[in-house]
Order: structure tokens, then C-alpha cells, then sequence
């Protein structure tokens, strides 16, 4: 449960605010107006706040609720600007297109492609094979988390195929994220980088109607997950 005690609005008020954020291409302004039109009145700076600090929470609890997802994975990273600065966000999605694992990092290197495959196992479980494209550093991501299994007895290892074409799913499944971020024109720190995008990803994962009882509409399921 995302705890929300000692705010002055209603837990709804503040989910809705959040929601209509991380889910539509509004800046902070336009969800101002929005809310004021239906009698809540909140300051933009108010509604950036409570977007950075319940998004985490939110996808945190969005992980644990997903439903299943199936063990061939596609891995790749597309572009953010913080501070003026491209980083990296490292995204897996499965076969079948449900949002796996998310992950910003500042570097795209072996050390951050191996966290991020790190990250994605210990929230998904061993996949049976990867994805990727010709990138050197997620070869070695991979190859270290082969190493890795190997060290602990275990003799199951990850199959690595590096076939672009067949990325084609995770790469489309970029857009949405993009076409959200893009009205924002860069963050102007990464640690607000990182819980808006947390909760983009969630909202995405929403709309591919990863969670169960998804017959109700999206800001339900959204509620329901921060209940």
C-alpha cells in the first residue's frame, strides 16, 4: 500500500493528479487548470512534488502485481535528456510485448547493461533466452550473468541472440514512453528523471492491461495498485 498519510488532499485527488501526468502529454500547468475546473485547486509545483515522490511507490507495487510474463525477453535502451545530457533507459519487454523491467542510468557500459539484467531477473524470474541487438555492453551484461549462474551451481543459462530485426517489438514499444517524456523537454535531475519515468512505465504497462481485473477503466487500475 502507498502510504499518503499527513497530505492535505484527499488520496484520490493526489492519484488523479499523478495519473493524469505520468499517462497523458500535459505539463504540470495543464493538469492545474484540469484540476481546477473540477473544484481541487493545486498549486504545479504541488503537482510535481506529489509525482516524484508517489510514482516510485507506485511502480514498486505495480512490479509485484503484473501478471506472468513469459521467458523470452527483448532488451534496448532509448535516449532521455537530464540536465541537458542524453542518458540511458534500459527497457526489457517479453515475447509477447508486456514491460518486464525499466531502469535510467547515466552510462551505457558493461557495468550498467549487467545491473539492468541484474534488476530484471530478481523481479521476473531466469528468462530462457534474450534479445538484443549488436550492442557490445548488453553482450557482456548477459555473458556476465551466464558467469554468474555458473559460480552458483546453477547449469541453466541464458540464451543470447543478437538479431535486430527481431527487437522490432521493444523498439515500438519505445514510442509510447517518448511520446510522453517529449512534451517535457528534458528533466533537470535525475532523481526526478527516474520516479517520472517509474510511473510512465507503469501507466504504460496499464494500458497493455498487464495487471488482473483490468475490465475497469485505466485510473481504477491505477488506484487499485496504489491501494
Amino acid at each position: 500500500m502507498v502510504d499518503m498519510k499527513g497530505s492535505h488532499f484527499p488520496k484520490d485527488v493526489i492519484l488523479y493528479g499523478v495519473w493524469c501526468y505520468v499517462r497523458f502529454s500535459l505539463s504540470y500547468r495543464d493538469i492545474e487548470e484540469l484540476m481546477l475546473e473540477r473544484g481541487v485547486s493545486v498549486d504545479h509545483s504541488t503537482l510535481q512534488r506529489w509525482v516524484e515522490k508517489y510514482s516510485p511507490l507506485i511502480a514498486s507495487q505495480g512490479q509485484k502485481r503484473k501478471r506472468a510474463t513469459a521467458g523470452s525477453w527483448r532488451m534496448d535502451e532509448t535516449y532521455i535528456k537530464v540536465k541537458g545530457t542524453w542518458c540511458y533507459l534500459y527497457r526489457a519487454v517479453d515475447k509477447h510485448g508486456d514491460t518486464l523491467d525499466f531502469w535510467l542510468s547515466e552510462k551505457r557500459d558493461e557495468v550498467a547493461a549487467t545491473q539492468f539484467f541484474k534488476r530484471t531477473i530478481e523481479n521476473n524470474g531466469l528468462p530462457e533466452k534474450v534479445v538484443i541487438d549488436k550492442s557490445g555492453a548488453n553482450l557482456a551484461g548477459l555473458e556476465n550473468m551466464n558467469i554468474l549462474l555458473f559460480l552458483c551451481g546453477c547449469f541453466r543459462f541464458i540464451e543470447i541472440i543478437q538479431i535486430k530485426y527481431l527487437n522490432n517489438i521493444i523498439e515500438q514499444d519505445h514510442r509510447f514512453i517518448k511520446r510522453i517524456t517529449k512534451p517535457m523537454q528534458g528533466f533537470k535531475a535525475f532523481a526526478s528523471a527516474q520516479a517520472t519515468l517509474a510511473g510512465i512505465e507503469i501507466a504504460h504497462m496499464i494500458r497493455k492491461k498487464q495487471f488482473n481485473n483490468q475490465n475497469q477503466n485505466s485510473f481504477q487500475t491505477f488506484k487499485d495498485i496504489a491501494a
